[in-house]
């Protein structure tokens, strides 16, 4: 009997036994999207945070999408290259070579007020309009003289 054939059929370390599922349920994926998306909150900023979403990786281009125009522009224009470092630093299990940022509707955007699930609702009131002062005499309409 060869050693490669006793190796196969022996006992094996919980640890390759656990990898091996892990790579075969497509756990191990998840895993780097929750890595990915705890290094960019802590690279990008809570605030920020709240107003992206990690997208995916593809081709090491990491999408972040972004609910408005102006923080896209100042996280690509203004942040990217140390974004792109600190996710490097914080994630290295995931090779990322470049940032794409689009914009995309995000959950919970921060400039919105959230509203409660059990928030009673209120009920509108009836405004009367303005009426002109009472110095002011009223216009003659058309045909009027």
């Amino acid at each position: 009997m060869m050693d490669s054939d006793r190796d196969r059929r022996g006992p094996k370390s919980l640890g390759d036994l656990l990898g091996a599922l892990f790579a075969t349920k497509g756990l191990a994926r998840l895993r780097a999207v929750g890595e990915l998306e705890e290094a960019w909150a802590s690279a990008v900023g809570d605030a920020d945070a709240a107003r992206t979403k990690v997208g995916g990786v593809r081709h090491g281009v990491l999408t972040i999408l972004v609910g408005h125009p102006t923080l896209l522009d100042e996280l690509s224009s203004f942040r990217k290259p140390s974004l792109l470092a600190a996710l490097r630093d914080k994630a290295p299990g995931v090779a990322i070579q470049d940032l794409r940022f689009r914009i995309g509707s995000v959950e919970a955007v921060a400039d919105e007020p959230v509203k409660p699930a059990n928030a009673a609702k209120t009920t509108k009131t009836k405004t009367t309009p303005k009426s002109r002062p009472k110095s002011q005499p009223r216009r003659p309409r058309r045909g009027e003289s």
